[in-house]
């Protein structure tokens, strides 16, 4: 081996990033789309997308993880949508992950502690996350961020992207945002930047995990409370009202949970704008329209099995966990929308009731001078 040869063999190549979509409902197919398309462009990324299916049979009797690679299509969760040929559907998580130092968590929040319990030991030691999730979990010791989980379980650096993001409209490359939250690592966050930004999907990061992350939580609670107002008829008047004090609530709830959260987070997408979008269009808005024109008289249960083809409510279920996190803390009076959106789902008040909280006001004094916040 000539000596020039022999130096340029002892040069490590840059190795090529791996990346698995951990989730194949509706959002997490279009976020394979999109980093499918980027991954054949940028030589830093291996071409392969790996997409955990959780594996059922569909209507037809095969197996929608055989289907999604026989069509290139979600038949279920995004049909008449190319993913992309390099994207492969893969039924076993450990499968899945295997080799992958880049994983994208996209699953219905209520599932992800069984999921990082599962991958535990089975992750790459120099693995990246990002959680596109919505939600968080409630413990006796106090509510849990997604990203604090995945960070926790699984030993590894998370990142969270949130925005404006109705995944039908993304799926057919209508324009839209999306911010990524990082903690401290920067190049981190571009990276993911890069793997997710397209022509028709401009990503941005902001250093603030909690804040991100919370917007794309709490805007769903804020969004079952605009669908009442649609379901009783309301008005757009009305409707406005409640989305500005739904920001209000949510600024003031994550600046009380994380004093690191930062005032400009909720003009970026993740924040006013996805709240917008959310209340104008999406799934919680839609269900609590028909519950609210049902007079309360059908479960989100039943309303979520009929109307959302498998896929999951997030509102109801995030407005519990609030819910929970005000009464254990004394803040149930702070914040009169999130308390009445539980209250209403819970069955204990009428639809109606989404207007006529109003006359409460909360009392600002037991901030301890913290009022300053709304």
């Amino acid at each position: 081996m000539a000596p020039t040869e022999a130096v340029a063999a002892q040069i490590e190549m840059p190795t090529k990033s791996r990346v698995t979509v951990v989730g194949s409902g509706n959002w997490g197919s279009v976020a394979a789309k999109l980093i499918a398309s980027n991954t054949l462009k940028l030589e830093s990324f291996h071409d392969e997308v790996r997409m955990w299916v959780f594996e059922e049979v569909l209507p037809c009797g095969q197996k929608l993880s055989q289907v999604i690679n026989q069509t290139n299509e979600n038949v279920k969760y995004l049909p008449g949508v190319k993913l992309g040929q390099n994207v492969l559907a893969v039924p076993d998580l450990e499968n899945a992950v295997r080799d992958a130092n880049m994983l994208v968590f996209v699953t219905p929040h209520q599932f992800m502690e069984g999921i990082c319990r599962r991958l535990v030991g089975k992750i790459s030691q120099n693995a990246q996350a990002i959680s596109l999730i919505k939600g968080m979990e409630v413990k006796k010791e106090g509510p849990c961020m997604i990203s604090t989980l995945i960070q926790e379980q699984l030993g590894i650096n998370c990142c969270v992207l949130m925005g404006a993001n109705i995944a039908n409209e993304i799926a057919v490359e209508k324009f839209s945002e999306a911010t990524v939250g990082y903690r401290d690592n920067k190049e981190m966050a571009e990276k993911w930047v890069q793997l997710f930004n397209t022509n028709y999907f401009m990503v941005s990061a902001v250093q603030d995990v909690e804040g991100v992350e919370l917007c794309g939580t709490l805007k769903n609670v804020v969004a079952i409370a605009a669908g009442f107002v649609d379901g009783l008829e309301m008005g757009n008047n009305t409707k406005a009202a409640i989305m500005r004090i739904g920001l209000r609530e949510m600024k003031a709830f994550s600046k009380l949970l994380f004093s690191s959260v930062k005032d400009s987070t909720f003009f970026e997408s993740c924040g006013v704008a996805d709240l917008i979008t959310t209340c104008l269009g999406g799934r919680n808005r839609k269900c609590a329209d028909a519950f609210a024109r049902n007079g309360g008289k059908r479960s989100f249960d039943e309303l979520e099995a009929e109307m959302l083809q498998g896929q999951k409510l997030q509102g109801v279920s995030t407005a519990k966990e609030v819910y929970e996190v005000l009464n254990h803390r004394g803040w149930l009076e702070l914040f009169p929308l999130f308390t009445t959106v539980h209250e209403i789902c819970s069955g204990r008040l009428p639809p109606s009731a989404i207007v006529e909280y109003s006359e409460h006001a909360p009392k600002l004094s037991l901030l301890g001078g913290s009022a300053q916040i709304y």
